[in-house]
């Protein structure tokens, strides 16, 4: 690990998706700020995730681009156009490329040239490390919080060790207040994910609150979710079906929570993220993704992952049998108390 850097003021960090990925990310700002306390950091992420961080209070400023509607409207003018305001951000005296995916790399490039980013062996696609000046090495095998704690150390030359990741404040603010029940522990369910086969089954759920018989709440994110979440609500009574939340709603929501339940997916690593107690339920990914604490927890499936190549056809995740969930539920709680 090389020495901090002098004369670093100025710092873009390049993360562009997906929700998860960005929530496991924004853990590196309270790093930076305690090493750098005179630097501002700006993002640059997609267009829709832009909620989560503008009011993010280590984030000077939130620039979007919106890589995934030019590849699909194939359109050439917000192609030129994106480039033009990459370009045009100013000078930065480090940009970290923390995805290093080929369009990250690109995206980074564009806003200046001292770009720090994964080596060639520490990323699915490799040619994402010519557009970087430095590179780290580390396994992409290894724990996703990890790498991304490792790529920015290395690029500031100061070290993210596990004490710190594990004794982390927050990652973000909890700005809305809800109305939740007192006389039962609040419990929120996360039932989407962006795979079917990541996706834990509605009649197991409704085992899960019916068992635990806490106020479960079932947190949705579109049309299909909330009906599927109306589904469980109706088959018992200890569950409700959760607000429509946008991102910073979802934030403070979860803040809320006595313990949430969830598959591999973005408003579940938002429980890590505030320090809430977390069951992630793993079937065709592992817990590289998460960052297990006392509190934050992971149950996987019997199945095999090799993660450099996921079988989005694995739904093993229906073997998680309810009575390890529920166990594990009411010693989390109980750790609350």
């Amino acid at each position: 690990m090389s020495k901090m850097k002098k004369n670093i003021r100025k710092i873009a960090i390049v993360r562009l998706s997906a929700l998860g990925d960005i929530v496991n990310s924004a853990v590196v700002l309270q790093f930076i700020n305690k090493i750098y306390t005179d630097a501002t950091i700006d993002w640059i992420t997609e267009e829709m995730f832009s909620p989560l961080l503008e009011n993010h209070p280590l984030i000077n400023k939130v620039h979007t681009v919106n890589i995934k509607k030019i590849k699909r409207e194939k359109s050439f003018s917000l192609l030129k156009k994106t480039i033009k305001k990459l370009r045009s951000l100013g000078d930065y005296d480090l940009i970290i490329d923390m995805q290093g995916l080929l369009k990250s790399a690109v995206v980074a490039r564009l806003i200046g040239a001292n770009v720090h980013g994964f080596d060639k062996n520490s990323t699915r696609e490799s040619l994402a490390a010519l557009f970087y000046k430095t590179t780290s090495d580390i396994s992409y095998e290894t724990n996703v919080i990890k790498r991304n704690c490792f790529v920015v150390g290395d690029a500031l030359g100061f070290e993210i060790n596990d004490k710190m990741i594990l004794n982390k404040n927050p990652i973000f603010s909890k700005d809305t207040h809800f109305e939740l029940r007192s006389d039962k522990k609040n419990i929120a369910f996360v039932i989407g994910a962006s795979w079917e086969s990541k996706i834990y089954p509605k009649e197991a759920v409704i085992k899960v609150c019916e068992a635990l018989q806490e106020q479960c709440y079932i947190v949705w994110g579109n049309d299909e979710e909330k009906q599927k979440a109306e589904w469980i609500c109706k088959h018992t009574k200890f569950a409700s079906l959760a607000p429509k939340l946008q991102l910073h709603e979802l934030v403070s929501f979860v803040s809320s929570m006595d313990l949430l339940i969830g598959n591999d997916t973005g408003p579940t690593h938002m429980a890590w993220a505030q320090n809430i107690p977390s069951i992630t339920l793993l079937g065709p990914t592992t817990s590289r993704m998460i960052y297990e604490t006392p509190i934050n927890v992971a149950i996987k499936s019997p199945s095999e992952v090799n993660i450099l190549k996921i079988d989005k056809n694995d739904f093993s995740i229906k073997d998680i049998k309810t009575s390890q969930i529920i166990l594990q539920a009411k010693e989390l709680l109980t750790h609350g108390i």
